[in-house]
C-alpha cells in the first residue's frame, strides 16, 4: 500500500489567524511610534508631563510582550492548522537555543561576550530571559518554511538547511543593531565593527540557525509547514523583521536596514520565478 503523504501549499487562512497577524502589525506600528517620538527625541520626555514614565515603562512592556505575542499568534496558526504536530519541534527548538544562549553569556561562544538587561527578566540561571528562545523558534519556522517553499524537491534537505539559516541570520543583521546599538536590551564586552556588534556574533548566529533548521528538518517539519498559506509565513516573517528595520530607519542606522532586507528581497524574486513545489514525504 503507498502510504506517501502528499502535501501542497496552502494560499488560504482562516480569518482568526488572519486578525492574530493583523493585531501584530498594529502592536508593532505602535511599538514603532513610540520609539520614533520617544526614543529617538528624549527631550519630548521632558516637554511632555508624565511621558517619562510611561515610556519607561513602555519600554519594558512592548519588548518582552512583543516576543510574547509573536510566539502566541504563530503557536496560534500553527494550532489551528495542524494542531500539537508542532510542539515536538518547538520544545527541540526552545532546549537547542537556550543551551546555545547559556553559552554565549557564559563563556562568550559562539556569539562573543554579551549580557542581557535585566528589562528582559525573568531570565533563566540570571543569564538567558525566558523569552529568548521564543524569539528563536518564531523565527525559525518561518524562515524554515519560505526555504522549503523557494526550493524544489530535487534541491535536498541540506540546501533547505543552509538557505532557511541565511534567511534566520537576515533577522540579526537588523536585530542587532536595533537592540544592542539603537537601544541597549542587550551589551557587548567589547565594541564590534557592525554597529557595535562583533562579527564573530553572525558566524554564531549561522551555527545555531544551522543546528536549529537541522532539528527542523530532522523532525520532518515541511509535514505541517507547507499546511501554512504561504502568504501567510512571509506576512509573519516580514512583520518580525519591520520591528527591528523600523527602529534602524528612526534612528538613522540605514546600513543596517538595507543589509537586513537583501535576503528577504532574493528570497521573494526567487519565490515569483518559480513554481510551487510540492512536498512530497513518505511515512
Amino acid at each position: 500500500m503507498d502510504n506517501t503523504l502528499r502535501f501542497v501549499r496552502f494560499d488560504y487562512m482562516d480569518t482568526w489567524s488572519k486578525a492574530a497577524l493583523y493585531a501584530m502589525y498594529a502592536f508593532t506600528a505602535v511599538t514603532l511610534a513610540g520609539y520614533a517620538s520617544f526614543g529617538v527625541h528624549p527631550e519630548l520626555l521632558i516637554k511632555v508631563q508624565g511621558a517619562a514614565e510611561v515610556y519607561s515603562l513602555a519600554f519594558r512592556f512592548f519588548a518582552v510582550n512583543y516576543i510574547w505575542l509573536a510566539w502566541g499568534v504563530l503557536a496560534f496558526a500553527l494550532t489551528r492548522r495542524v494542531g500539537a504536530r508542532w510542539i515536538p519541534s518547538f520544545v527541540a527548538l526552545y532546549a537547542v537555543s537556550l543551551l546555545s544562549e547559556l553559552s554565549g553569556t557564559i563563556t562568550g561562544l559562539p556569539f562573543g561576550e554579551y549580557k542581557y538587561s535585566a528589562l528582559l527578566a525573568p531570565m533563566w540561571a540570571g543569564h538567558v530571559p525566558v523569552v529568548i528562545p521564543l524569539s528563536w523558534f518564531f523565527m525559525a519556522v518561518p524562515s524554515y518554511a519560505i526555504a522549503t517553499s523557494v526550493l524544489s524537491r530535487t534541491d535536498g534537505k541540506l540546501i533547505r538547511v543552509l538557505f532557511a539559516s541565511a534567511l534566520l541570520v537576515s533577522w540579526d543583521l537588523s536585530l542587532d543593531p536595533a537592540m544592542s546599538y539603537a537601544t541597549r536590551y542587550w551589551m557587548w564586552a567589547s565594541s564590534g565593527s557592525y554597529y557595535g556588534m562583533p562579527l564573530l556574533n553572525l558566524a554564531g548566529w549561522y551555527l545555531t540557525g544551522l543546528a536549529l533548521m537541522s532539528i527542523l528538518a530532522l523532525f520532518r517539519a515541511e509535514q505541517w509547514t507547507s499546511r501554512m498559506s504561504r502568504r501567510w509565513m512571509w506576512g509573519f516573517y516580514l512583520v518580525n523583521l519591520l520591528l527591528p528595520t523600523g527602529m534602524n530607519a528612526a534612528a538613522g542606522l540605514w546600513g543596517a536596514v538595507v543589509m537586513s532586507l537583501v535576503a528577504p528581497l532574493a528570497y521573494m524574486v526567487i519565490n515569483r520565478t518559480r513554481p510551487l513545489p510540492q512536498i512530497v514525504a513518505t511515512g
